[in-house]
């Protein structure tokens, strides 16, 4: 049974030992899956359980809190994610003042050793932690051999000559350049969530739109793109997807807004996940809601030229 935790401090979660690796885990790109991947395989050799080790709110989210970093993705994605890559028990440690102002010695003995028992540490490449960030591998090694435990680091996961990060993730999508964030990736760029009711101005101006919510996170991309949503069918769904604050309408919250093309069905309280294939344009803010529809048709007709998908046949009148 896989296990979700969120507190640093506790009763021994796998008194047994276990294998864990950390990190911010942010996207889960190729780095991140060589990490886990690695920590997995460990744990399957040794009969241990799997552990994965992050945070939420992330470190530097919970340090610039008057302009929030961007985050490529929320916390459930990471956590199933993390599941799916073979982890047995994820932890989604609360990053507050008292973690953040915890030493990485206390870290060590309270989280790693008490908490998890750990067996086998595993970390990425120039990877710090603990107040000031004074913890890193030599530490961990240095403790470990004083408390029952081995540490490690993985060699960097290289693409195109150069590191893959979440940075290079982040700087790709605000480019548009979904091929490269997919390549750093191993997959296609998406957000996935509940479907939230809205305003429902779309489906008024004609152009009905499923929500999603972006959990108070800031995302890394804002603007008008042609996307593929999946979860309404058995295929890919064709569509066009506004993601920012609507300053038309004079939006605040970031939102998510897929028009599925000639959909035609109820999915809110429906969980979906919105793909970005190409970016059309930034936000703007039109003068009217008349001119804001006229460029909606515009963005319809280009997003269905992307797609290769045809627009429906009207009847003559």
């Amino acid at each position: 049974m896989k296990h979700l935790f969120r507190d640093a401090e506790g009763r021994a979660l796998s008194p047994q030992g276990s294998v864990v690796c950390i990190g911010a885990f942010d996207g889960l790109h190729l780095g991140h899956r060589a990490l886990v991947g690695r920590a997995v395989s460990r744990a399957r050799a040794s009969g241990l359980p799997a552990v994965a080790l992050s945070f939420e709110p992330l470190p530097r989210e919970f340090f610039a809190r008057d302009a929030k970093p961007p985050r490529l993705m929320l916390p459930r994605a990471k956590l199933e994610g993390l599941y799916d890559l073979g982890c047995d028990s994820v932890g989604l440690l609360r990053f507050n003042a008292r973690l953040a102002s915890m030493p990485a010695e206390d870290f060590v003995r309270d989280v790693l050793v008490k908490r998890l028992s750990a067996r086998e540490v595993w970390v990425g490449p120039e990877f710090h932690f603990g107040k000031g960030r004074t913890g890193d591998l030599a530490l961990l090694k240095k403790m470990g051999a004083e408390l029952g435990f081995t540490a490690h680091e993985i060699e960097p996961v290289q693409l195109d000559g150069e590191r893959v990060s979440s940075t290079r993730i982040r700087t790709a999508l605000t480019a548009g350049d979904f091929e490269t964030a997919s390549r750093l990736l191993g997959r296609p760029y998406a957000i996935g969530g509940h479907v939230v009711h809205g305003k429902q101005l779309g489906r008024t101006l004609g152009f009905p739109t499923a929500n999603l919510r972006y959990g108070g996170k800031t995302p890394a991309l804002r603007g008008i793109y042609a996307t593929w949503v999946h979860g309404v069918a058995a295929h890919p769904w064709p569509s066009v997807s506004s993601f920012g604050t609507r300053p038309t309408v004079d939006g605040i919250e970031p939102l998510l807004e897929a028009h599925l093309f000639d959909f035609e069905g109820d999915l809110y309280g429906r969980r979906i996940e919105v793909e970005f294939v190409a970016h059309l344009r930034d936000e703007e803010k039109f003068p009217d809601l008349p001119s804001l529809v006229a460029q909606m048709q515009r963005d319809d007709e280009q997003a269905r030229a992307i797609l290769n998908i045809q627009a429906p046949q009207r009847a003559s009148a």
